[in-house]
């Protein structure tokens, strides 16, 4: 299938400092563009990978699982460091899940964690009927969009398929479990009235880390996807603050880097 317009993936070679951007469920590289164009345009090198299953169509998310979208952003985060970059990982929601698993798993190779709204668990009643229900019921409504600003859209699916759901479920049961083995500086940016993701989640995942550096950031002017929204200026600015204070010397000011590219993988 051919990918939606905007829903391309983003590559910017800069400096040895990278960042590894990891979109949402049913969304798309579109979500965090303005964020990594921003961290390129400061001199960082950027991988914003689209997941598989995602940009396309809803079915296609429906045949993949947390095992191939986890693999994915695996594969990124191995070729950054093979290039001898040191390397920050990011995500938004279930991207945020994502960062966070990667930073247990690869431990120092991981320089700091930088998370918003990120999902920690599937919410409701349903989410307990998913095992049977997802054979029955292809897909319910979306959630994408979930966004306080004006005019400003999110390009994700209408649909949720539920094999997908159900695979997102058991992944984020495995990544709270691996919380513990989190020790990195930790930046978690939330949203206080998010419409898909709970307060509870941030506060669970902030009770179960081990890292000791910790910043918590609310963006009070936003929903769910707040890197299009309102505080999204706020998001790139602590985000490169946080950078430049782990790393110094790789963030410079902007509009002394090239143009970032979109790539077909």
């Amino acid at each position: 299938m051919p990918l939606l317009t905007g829903a391309e993936p983003f590559r910017h070679e800069g400096g040895e400092t990278a960042v590894l951007l990891c979109h949402g469920f049913t969304g798309s590289p579109q979500s965090l563009r303005p964020w990594a164009e921003h961290l390129a345009a400061r001199g960082l090198t950027v991988s914003l990978p689209l997941l598989p299953g995602h940009g396309t169509r809803w079915q296609d998310l429906g045949v993949t699982g947390w095992q191939d979208w986890y693999a994915e952003v695996d594969r990124e985060l191995r070729a950054l460091r093979e290039r001898g970059d040191r390397v920050f990982v990011a995500g938004l929601s279930m991207g945020g899940a994502l960062a966070l698993r990667l930073a247990a798993r690869h431990g120092d190779a991981v320089s700091g964690v930088m998370v918003v709204n990120p999902a920690n668990k599937v919410h409701g009643v349903a989410a307990h009927a998913l095992p049977v229900l997802r054979h029955f019921v292809p897909a319910t409504k979306g959630i994408a969009s979930d966004i306080a600003k004006p005019l400003s859209r999110e390009l994700g699916y209408d649909r949720v398929p539920l094999h997908a759901a159900h695979s997102l479920r058991n992944f984020f049961r495995l990544v709270d479990g691996e919380l513990p083995g989190v020790t990195q500086p930790l930046l978690l940016m939330r949203s206080p009235q998010d419409h898909v993701v709970p307060p509870a989640d941030s506060a669970r995942i902030l009770g179960r880390v081990s890292s000791v550096d910790v910043t918590e950031v609310l963006l009070e002017q936003s929903y769910h996807v707040a890197t299009l929204d309102h505080d999204a200026e706020r998001i790139f600015r602590e985000s490169t603050a946080f950078i430049g204070r782990l790393a110094p010397g790789a963030v410079r000011e902007s509009g002394l880097g090239k143009e970032g590219t979109t790539a077909g993988g």
